[in-house]
Parts: C-alpha cells; sequence; structure tokens
C-alpha cells in the first residue's frame, strides 16, 4: 500500500462474537471511534440543523454528496474555501461518496428510493431483468457505458459526463478525509448477466480511482491525504459479493490500495446481515468497512454483527421533517392527535437538546402551524437518537454485551427481539 500520513488509519479495539468489532478510525481531522453513525448533509449541510448543533449532539463527522455538490456550487468553489469542512463550518472529520448512486437513482426517476423500490416482493425476486428500468411516468436521465455515465442534471437538464477520473477530480476537490470509488449502481430488478457485467464494470472503474487518486495526492500537496474506500456491488448474490471483496480487498495500482471499504447497492432488508457477511468474510481486517444507506434499528444491530464498522443515512433527517420522531418503544408520528396535550419529551429517556427543553404537545403545534421550527427540534432529535445507538453499541462491543442490547433495544422498540 502506498506510504500514508500518521493522520490516517484504523486499529480495531475490541470484539464481540464471531464479527462485531470496534475500532477507530483516524483521519486530519481527528478520529472516529467506532462503530459510529454519520448523519448525512447532502448539499454540505443537515438539514434544518446548524453544523455546530451536529456536534452538541455527538456527531463524530458527516457525509455530504459529491453529485450534488458538483452540481451546486461547485467543487472547484468548496476547493477555494479550503475544503468541504470549512465550506459549512465543520471541524471534524468528512465523507463524501462518488455520486454513483445519485447519477443512477436520479437518472432512473426513483430519486432517493432506489433501494426500498426493489427491496423484497415478489416482483423483486422474479424479475428476469429489467435492466434499464425507470421509474413510471419518468424519462431515463443517465446512460452508463464501459468509460462511465452521461447525465442530464435533475436541477437545469444539462448534460454532464461522469468516469473514475473526473468523480476522483471533483472528491479531492471537495476535501472530505474519506471518499468513495465511483462505481455502477444496479437494483434488485437487474438480471444476473447485467449484475456480472455491472460488477466487472465497476471493478475496471476502481482500478482508475486508484491510479488517478494516487495522481491527484501526489499533485494536491497542499491538502491533507484523503482516504480512498472501494465499493462493493453484487446485489443478492453470494459469488458476486465475495468476487468483489476479494477483488477490491486485494487491489493495488502502482502500491496505491483502497483506505477502507463501502457495502453498497440494493439489499433485501431479511438479508442485508447475511449479505454484509459475506463481503466482510473476504475483505482484510485492517481497514474499515461502511455500509451505504443504514439507520434502522434492527439494521444496525445486524450490520454490526456481520462485521461492519460505519453507517449513513439520510432516513432521521428527512422523516424528521415530516413529522416522524423515533422513540425507545418504536417511531411516531407527532402530528396526531394524542400528542395535543403530550406536555412532556417526546421520549422521557432521550438526552437530546430537544427533549431537554420542548415538550411533544409544543412540537405537535409547531407542526401544525407549518413553523420551521418544528423540522429543526425533530432532525435534532432522530440524529441523537441514531447517534446515541450506535455509541451504546460500541460500548456494549468492549463489554461482551452486544447480545443482550440487540434483546433489550429491539423488543423495547418493535415489540419483540430481532
Amino acid at each position: 500500500m502506498a506510504p500514508r500520513s500518521a493522520a490516517t488509519g484504523f486499529a480495531v479495539t475490541a470484539r464481540d462474537g464471531a464479527k462485531a468489532r470496534a475500532g477507530v478510525i483516524t483521519t486530519p481531522h481527528g478520529q472516529i471511534a467506532t462503530p459510529a453513525f454519520v448523519p448525512v448533509g447532502t448539499k454540505a449541510t443537515v438539514k434544518a440543523v446548524l453544523p455546530e448543533s451536529m456536534t452538541q449532539l455527538g456527531a463524530q463527522a458527516l457525509l455530504a454528496n459529491a453529485y450534488h455538490l458538483y452540481l451546486q456550487p461547485g467543487h472547484d468553489l468548496v476547493d477555494e474555501a479550503g475544503g468541504l469542512g470549512a465550506f459549512m463550518n465543520w471541524p471534524g472529520p468528512t465523507y463524501t461518496d462518488s455520486g454513483g448512486f445519485q447519477v443512477m437513482s436520479l437518472g432512473a426517476g426513483f430519486k432517493k428510493v432506489l433501494s426500498s423500490e426493489f427491496s423484497g416482493g415478489e416482483r423483486a425476486r422474479t424479475a428476469s431483468g429489467e435492466d434499464d428500468a425507470v421509474a413510471e411516468g419518468k424519462e431515463r436521465l443517465a446512460h452508463v457505458d464501459d468509460d462511465g455515465v452521461t447525465f442530464r442534471s435533475f436541477i437545469n437538464g444539462d448534460v454532464h459526463r461522469f468516469t473514475p477520473e473526473i468523480s476522483m477530480r471533483i472528491q479531492h476537490g471537495l476535501g472530505a478525509d474519506i471518499m468513495f470509488a465511483f462505481d455502477e449502481l444496479t437494483t434488485l430488478m437487474n438480471s444476473r448477466g447485467y449484475q456480472e457485467q455491472a460488477l466487472e464494470r465497476t471493478r475496471l472503474w476502481a482500478q482508475r480511482c486508484l491510479a488517478e487518486h494516487r495522481r491527484l495526492t501526489a499533485e494536491r500537496t497542499h491538502r491533507p491525504y484523503q482516504q480512498l474506500w472501494g465499493v462493493i456491488q453484487g446485489a443478492q448474490y453470494e459469488d458476486l459479493r465475495r468476487t468483489a471483496a476479494r477483488d477490491l480487498g486485494t487491489m493495488e495500482v502502482d502500491g496505491q490500495a483502497f483506505d477502507g471499504f463501502g457495502i453498497g447497492g440494493a439489499l433485501e432488508k431479511e438479508n442485508l446481515g447475511t449479505i454484509v457477511g459475506w463481503v466482510t468474510d473476504e475483505l482484510p481486517e485492517d481497514r474499515p468497512r461502511h455500509l451505504l444507506g443504514i439507520s434502522e434499528v434492527d439494521d444496525l444491530f445486524a450490520a454490526v454483527a456481520a462485521g461492519a464498522d460505519t453507517f449513513d443515512c439520510v432516513s432521521p433527517s428527512r422523516v424528521a421533517r415530516n413529522s416522524a420522531v423515533y422513540t425507545r418503544t418504536g417511531r411516531v408520528n407527532l402530528t396526531g392527535s394524542r400528542y395535543r396535550r403530550q406536555f412532556a419529551p417526546i421520549d422521557d429517556s432521550c438526552d437530546c437538546y430537544t427533549c431537554e427543553h420542548y415538550t411533544a404537545a409544543y412540537i405537535h403545534h409547531l407542526f401544525r402551524a407549518k413553523e420551521m421550527l418544528s423540522s429543526t427540534l425533530c432532525t435534532i432529535h432522530n440524529e441523537r437518537f441514531v447517534v446515541r445507538l450506535v455509541d451504546r453499541i460500541r460500548a456494549a462491543i468492549g463489554a461482551g454485551e452486544l447480545d443482550a442490547l440487540r434483546e433489550e433495544t429491539t423488543g423495547a422498540y418493535y415489540g419483540s427481539p430481532r
């Protein structure tokens, strides 16, 4: 592996069971104790919440989206501002994704629900291969070839081109501590044959990402080293997932290897832990694994038990803006009439700023009155709920009590342990 700064790296600090582990990721902007939940600030902001509030609620790192920041305001402007963290006034570690998810999901008209559109159900399991699927009533805005993807901006329809090299240049300009290789996202509706083609394309793109990352690192010595993590695809197929993990786990280009790995693609919820386990079986133990797009309580436990280290998801902030909040005993909607006179916190077991200072009745009123403060208070609560849960999971691993915490937490949240 190519030499890295002493300010980067990963170390395992504790284990529990066959695969669950705690550790520390070191970046130029601080350490991330794992397992860790990484809140999503898509356009260099967690919607409705100040970066200072994200620090106060315990977030260790934030993830922004290369696709959106490329379109607006542009990676060159963010670079000129000193990088993503400086631009958004966030002092801690940052992640950016490659843009591949948005290019393909928005390009097919599925917006942010590509995985859930195809997870489970008879249609997903028996489809013979809708390899060019487009959401009903939408026009395909992205076209993939062996060199990259041509797509139209969802903002104004302008035509753009992403290749592995362009994704690396964008992400180097954005300057996040951790970035991801450009990959081709597939869905559970794609045929087996197409999954194989896409996986080989992603493997070749990964090699190109490593080469361009090495070149840009040598060129941009005025910036700290950025970690590049490869993305493991393969949908629901064990052989494809294992092959991809072995390929990327051992891949080197001129001495440059991946610093960590993302586990991506559409996953059937009931098979999440199994699929993550296939991947972690094959990946090197000395580098971190990030599961993209996960925040549900049972999914977090399943993924950690299977060997995943970090997670990101837009769901906590998105559902908060629609009055849905997490509590110890499940998810509830604060616009319900039962909360009109609940002069108590959303969850009396929660230590977030919102629960310490405001009542559910007040927030119910804010939503009914269409006041913006409702989104801020609920987002703080939801992000703290998930961050705190993963903090508790990390502590449980250190104490050898993960199974007990899983049974207790999922039992209270779902009504029976999962």
